[in-house]
């Protein structure tokens, strides 16, 4: 299902009718049936709340993707993740290399497996020996997928848990280690990366987070560093101003509005906080990121 707030469309889980439960996966031609068949233009904002795993097929030309204002090109044999919540688009345009690409989307909801792929950066390009290993778990994971009825549902759906688990360790395995966050599944964190996730719109205070999760926000600033290069604060600022450029490029919320929803009492105080960490006004940076200046 897809809803229009603003520009952005957030789209719900809607898999194929004989996918398993939490899961599916798409290839290209796929996709773009699906997305003329449910109103959805590829091209514009998305906001999916469920996992995207982008693989570009060997042979293939790149794929030119943004992700949250970061443009991508996914090379032939490339892998890139987006998560759910993140505001992705694919190139436009009727011969761009959305149309020309080959390639899979692996998508999942959050909880379908316990891991979640490499936290790269950029895309994830498996070579030399680690390449076939990456391919193997692939070709495993689509020909399960495609062997529904085989077995039971309950068996083929843990069948399919368990190759998606082995395709993202391997793909993490893949990823350059600076590209990978060294973090455990359960740290300090982590922890505190949910907590912002969920309450970033209603606190920008560290010490309220560290308070609700039990630690001191030394240990919360030692732990954020550790896996960011930046302190807890600059992390929790960082993902207020992506929110903020969100609303501001997607959307036709006015700037007071914006500060609203995330959580400033006075616009006039976001006003400043946007300026101190980009530099521009929100008005500003809307219609240069918009090319309307």
């Amino acid at each position: 299902m897809a809803r229009d707030a603003g520009a952005i469309t957030e789209v719900a889980f809607r898999p194929a009718l004989s996918a398993p439960i939490g899961m599916d996966v798409v290839d290209f031609a796929e996709l773009r049936a699906r997305g003329r068949r449910r109103g959805i233009d590829l091209s514009s904002p998305q906001r999916p709340a469920f996992h995207h795993l982008i693989h570009v097929h060997p042979g293939s030309p790149p794929l030119d993707h943004t992700v949250d204002f970061t443009r991508h090109v996914v090379p032939p044999g490339g892998w890139l993740w987006v998560r759910p919540g993140q505001v992705h688009q694919f190139a436009a345009g009727p011969e761009g290399p959305r149309e020309v690409a080959d390639g899979l989307i692996v998508i999942w909801r959050p909880g379908f497996v316990p891991d979640d792929p490499p936290d790269a950066t950029a895309p994830v390009v498996p070579d030399g020996a680690r390449a076939r290993p990456v391919d193997l778990a692939r070709e495993h994971l689509v020909a399960e997928y495609a062997d529904v009825g085989a077995m039971p549902l309950e068996a083929h759906n843990k069948a399919l848990r368990a190759l998606l688990s082995v395709l993202l360790l391997r793909l993490t395995h893949a990823a350059p280690a600076a590209a990978v966050a060294a973090t455990g599944q359960d740290g300090p964190f982590e922890r505190y990366r949910a907590a912002v996730e969920r309450d970033f719109t209603r606190t920008h205070r560290v010490a309220d987070y560290a308070a609700a999760l039990g630690y001191s926000t030394r240990t919360l600033t030692r732990a954020t560093l550790a896996a960011t290069g930046s302190t807890a604060k600059a992390y929790l600022d960082a993902r207020i101003v992506l929110e903020a450029k969100r609303l501001l490029v997607h959307t036709d919320l006015g700037a007071a509005d914006v500060a609203r929803h995330l959580g400033f009492a006075d616009p006039g105080d976001f006003g400043k906080f946007f300026r101190r960490h980009d530099g521009r006004t929100p008005l500003r940076f809307r219609a240069e990121a918009r090319g309307t200046a």
